[in-house]
This record gives C-alpha cells, sequence and structure tokens, in this order.
C-alpha cells in the first residue's frame, strides 16, 4: 500500500496545497494512504480538520523520510530530498530544465523525480497538463489585474451623464492563457483584439468574440503546439507591424512564452512610450524575463505613464481552485503510477510517465533534462534506462 505525503509548502511561501480533501478521500478508497503535514492546506482555504480519514503529522522530517510518494506543488529543499528513503517518488513542479543543482541531489538521493513541466504534449496527457491548467488561471487573472490598474472601466455604458466608451484590451498570445484572457476580457465587456504567430488558432481567437489580428510575417508552430521560436530579425520585424495596435489598446495583455527558453521581447520601450497615460501591460511571461523589455519580475513599475504588471506567480493567488486542480491531476496520476491494490508500480513503457522522470535509480533519465545539462544526448530505450 502506498503511503503518500503532502508536505507543507512553507520554502516557496506558496499558497497551493498539492492534494484537497475530497480527492484525500477517493484516494483513500482505493487503499493509497495519505499523510498530511499540519496547516499544508489552511493557505487554500483546506484546515486540518477537513482531512478526515488521513493522518495528520506534526513532525515533518517523518512525513519525508515514511513516505513512498511525496506530492507538493512547488520543488523542495535539498534536506527534504536527502531525507526521502531511496526508491520514493516526488511529485511536483520541479524546474528541472533550469535547476540542475536540485536535479543531482534527487539523483544522488536515489528519488524518483517525476517534473509536471515534462508531461508530454499529448492527447492522453492532458488530464496530468498542469502547466496549462495553471495557465488558465494566470489568464484569468491577468485580466482582472489590467482592470484593476487602468483608471477607465472595461464595458460600455449608457448613463444619465452620457455614454461610456468600452476599453480595448491587446492579447499576445493564443494559448492557454492567452484564450482564458480573451474569454475574461469580453465577459468584463471589452473590445478585444488577438495576436498569435500561429495562423491554426484565428478560429479559437475568433469564437471568444475576439478580433484577430494578422500581421505580414511568416507564420509558425513549434512543437507540442507552442509557436517557433523567432530570430531577432524576425522580432523586430513582428514589433513594427505591432506598434500601432500596440498603441491604441488600454490593456495589453501578453502570454508568449516558449518553453525552456527567455520570453521573446514583444513590446519595447518606444510601444510603451506611445501608449496613452493610465495604460497597462500585464507581461504573464515575466517569469523567463517577460514579453516586454521594461518588466522587472515580480514586480509592478510605472514607466512613461504606463503600469507595467510584471507579477510571478499568478495562479497562486487563487489557491483554492488552483489546489484543486493540482488535486485532480495528482489523483489521476497516481492511479497511472499505482495497481489496482494501492501498490508503487512505475510502467515506464507509458509515454506519460517515462516523460515526466526526471531521476531514477540514482540515474538522470529525463533526456531533455540530460540535454539542458549539456549531458551526452544519447539515452537508452525508455524500458532499459529506468529499469
Amino acid at each position: 500500500m502506498i503511503t503518500l505525503g503532502i508536505p507543507n509548502e512553507s520554502q516557496s511561501g506558496d499558497r497551493r496545497v498539492a492534494l484537497t480533501p475530497d480527492a484525500m478521500k477517493r484516494l483513500s478508497r482505493v487503499g493509497i494512504k495519505v499523510t498530511i503535514e499540519s496547516g499544508a492546506g489552511v493557505a487554500a482555504g483546506f484546515g486540518d480538520k477537513a482531512y478526515e480519514g488521513a493522518s495528520i503529522s506534526s513532525d515533518p522530517n517523518e512525513l519525508w523520510s515514511a513516505c513512498d510518494v511525496i506530492a507538493l506543488v512547488g520543488a523542495p529543499t535539498a534536506t527534504q530530498v536527502e531525507s526521502m528513503k531511496r526508491g520514493a517518488v516526488l511529485i511536483g513542479l520541479l524546474a528541472p530544465l533550469q535547476n540542475v543543482e536540485f536535479v543531482n541531489v534527487c539523483a544522488a538521493a536515489g528519488v524518483t523525480a517525476m517534473a509536471y513541466e515534462l508531461v508530454p504534449r499529448i492527447t492522453r496527457a492532458q488530464a496530468v497538463d498542469v502547466l496549462s491548467a495553471m495557465s488558465s488561471l494566470a489568464g484569468y487573472k491577468g485580466v482582472l489585474l489590467g482592470a484593476t490598474h487602468l483608471p477607465r472601466q472595461f464595458p460600455m455604458m449608457m448613463t444619465a451623464a452620457g455614454t461610456i466608451n468600452a476599453s480595448k484590451v491587446f492579447i499576445i498570445g493564443a494559448g492557454v492563457a492567452g484564450l482564458q484572457a480573451i474569454a475574461t476580457a469580453k465577459r468584463l465587456g471589452a473590445i478585444v483584439e488577438a495576436y498569435d504567430l500561429r495562423p491554426a488558432v484565428k478560429e479559437q481567437v475568433e469564437s471568444l468574440g475576439a478580433r484577430f489580428i494578422e500581421f505580414q510575417i511568416e507564420k509558425k508552430e513549434g512543437e507540442g503546439g507552442y509557436a517557433a521560436a523567432q530570430s531577432e530579425s524576425e522580432q523586430q520585424q513582428q514589433r513594427k507591424q505591432m506598434h500601432a495596435v500596440v498603441v491604441g489598446a488600454d490593456v495589453v495583455i501578453t502570454t508568449a512564452a516558449i518553453p525552456g527558453r527567455p520570453a521573446p521581447k514583444l513590446i519595447d520601450d518606444d510601444m510603451v512610450r506611445g501608449m496613452n497615460s493610465g495604460s497597462v501591460i500585464v507581461d504573464l511571461a515575466s517569469e523567463t524575463g517577460g514579453n516586454c523589455t521594461l518588466t522587472q519580475p515580480g514586480k509592478i513599475i510605472t514607466a512613461h505613464d504606463v503600469t507595467i504588471i510584471g507579477l510571478t506567480g499568478l495562479p497562486a493567488t487563487i489557491p483554492y481552485h488552483a489546489s484543486q486542480m493540482l488535486s485532480r491531476i495528482l489523483t489521476t496520476l497516481l492511479g497511472t503510477i499505482a495497481d489496482k491494490q494501492g501498490n508503487l508500480a512505475l510502467n515506464f513503457e507509458d509515454e506519460v510517465v517515462s516523460g515526466m522522470t526526471v531521476t531514477h535509480e540514482g540515474e538522470i533519465v529525463s533526456p531533455r533534462v540530460r540535454d539542458a545539462m549539456g549531458l551526452k544526448a544519447e539515452i537508452a530505450a525508455a524500458q532499459g534506462a529506468v529499469s
């Protein structure tokens, strides 16, 4: 029987929790024993009493050392990983492509580390796609931030004092975050325009009631449905054509990001200078450097009388529903790595399991992570590499 440990996210300050009480009850019914660190769910709105049936631990060291599977939101500390028993499984947003030292710690500890960031972009993996789930929350919250900081309202209104014109919102990038931003801005009554390098998303944008902006540049689509990376000259061409749309918007929301690479710079100083006083830019790509050259990750600043919002970790500001999403994903994943008797059964022939696995039995087994670390790209077939 698997013992699942849910520790506190105190190291990262994240208010989310990896498992909610309703999902915990479902796991208990299939033979998975759950141990929750006391207070782990409080910040997300789930007190210890809500986890009826689980073991509530006041000793985090015991939880880390005793459980077969540890699930959390962000990456733990090296000390916490080192306290895990060999062969235990660690699940979370581990940032393995950026955090080389952490990956080495997991390998040295003999831990099987599974990173949500590495979920393959295939149809059957959508049920465990944490990045898409969290992006939808970021798109929603980004619009609310834009509306809050804009010194005008979004919807058109007929009043006794006359007509109030609707605000214009321009959304750059029509992935999960961008599409959610479009839907949210439309519901608030704004006039919405959107742009994406991939022509295939035009129909999705228009189905949400937004106008799709097209520029005379080469259309590219990369792997997994992401936009392909552009050269500096291509980005300059794009910025030149985008200038008129950006300066005419009241709120610009940028979402353009490519996994494992710095965010492309799409809005420059000249564009910001040309925007109307009081306009707002919400940079949802700030965690990888930002789409605006003036963005300061983690901060809200004013430049040329324009508010530039570079706050990071927006999904964590909606901890209740973010935790519900994470919890459902964890429950689905556990159903993949456990057998019907509730015992750990990692099947590395399953491309979701093998794709997510970073380290196993003391080795770094993920080709993507090995490439990122500058190691030899060749790796044995999945079964031989991780068993």
